[in-house]
């Protein structure tokens, strides 16, 4: 399978597109930036919200699926996370359209459900409770994948990712974390699974303390094999903190705090 990685130079980006080369796939990378030096296929340096510039790379590069990890992964103004996440998926949408590739697997986030209270296991099916504009414009975009799986049956699959690090380094990491070799399983899965349709899955290992619903992702057959418990002895003997509580209430963790309240079409980024 020939996959175009957007967003190819990003942390997750360049951890997957060399997972997805060891598991057989073809890669194109697609950033703003140039091609990293010793990239194991092919690269295009363009802007991913320009339609014609992306349709032109479907033109070249005779693709059978997309993975969509391109913008900006931290707060800003509305319009700023609205076109960074939500032009750049309309524009593959369209590009995948015309050039009859029919799957994609978008880099969605946890912040789509951020306001919603930490329950025992947080679902798939919970209404979208965004807890910033990064986490609006992240459901904004599920819709539109959603709206493009019924209009012409292409197949969508939407990863709200966690927290995505070489090892968990707080306590809520413990619970959100995802390993790189589970992100290369989970995209692998999401690629290759017959006929998904429109299906959302929770982008986390396999963590004790988990408590968002790895259910969907099995179905797809995304076994995760790695889990955080194995990191939390250093974590639990640091003094637990006002932020681990903030981090304990809602699944958006520190997302939830008025240090992210701001009017919506104010400039600058906030957060990580």
């Amino acid at each position: 399978m020939r996959v175009l990685v957007t967003g190819a130079a990003g942390s997750i980006g360049s951890v997957l597109c060399n997972g997805l080369v060891d598991r057989g796939y073809e890669v194109v990378g697609l950033d703003l930036v140039a091609e990293p030096e010793g990239f194991p296929g092919d690269w295009f340096t363009i802007d991913c919200a320009d339609s014609d510039a992306v349709d032109a790379v479907f033109s070249r590069a005779r693709l059978d699926a997309v993975v969509h990890l391109a913008g900006t992964p931290g707060e800003s103004s509305l319009p700023e996370a609205m076109a960074s996440h939500v032009v750049t998926t309309a524009a593959l949408l369209d590009a995948m359209v015309a050039h009859a590739v029919n799957r994609i697997v978008y880099a969605g986030s946890n912040h789509a459900v951020g306001q919603t209270p930490r329950e025992p296991m947080v679902r798939v099916d919970t209404r979208p409770r965004p807890d910033s504009f990064y986490g609006v414009a992240k459901v904004a975009a599920e819709a539109l994948l959603s709206l493009y799986v019924d209009r012409y049956g292409i197949d969508a699959v939407c990863t709200r990712i966690g927290s995505f690090l070489p090892q968990p380094e707080t306590r809520r990491q413990l619970s959100t974390w995802l390993s790189h070799d589970d992100a290369v399983r989970m995209f692998d899965a999401c690629l290759s699974a017959p006929d998904p349709g429109f299906t959302v899955v929770y982008g986390i290992s396999a963590n004790t303390r988990a408590w968002w619903d790895l259910g969907p992702g099995s179905v797809l057959g995304y076994h995760p094999q790695d889990d955080a418990e194995r990191f939390a002895a250093p974590i639990e003997e640091t003094p637990a903190t006002e932020d681990d509580a903030v981090d304990a209430s809602r699944v958006g963790g520190p997302y939830v705090t008025d240090r992210f309240y701001r009017p919506a079409l104010t400039s600058g980024r906030v957060g990580t």
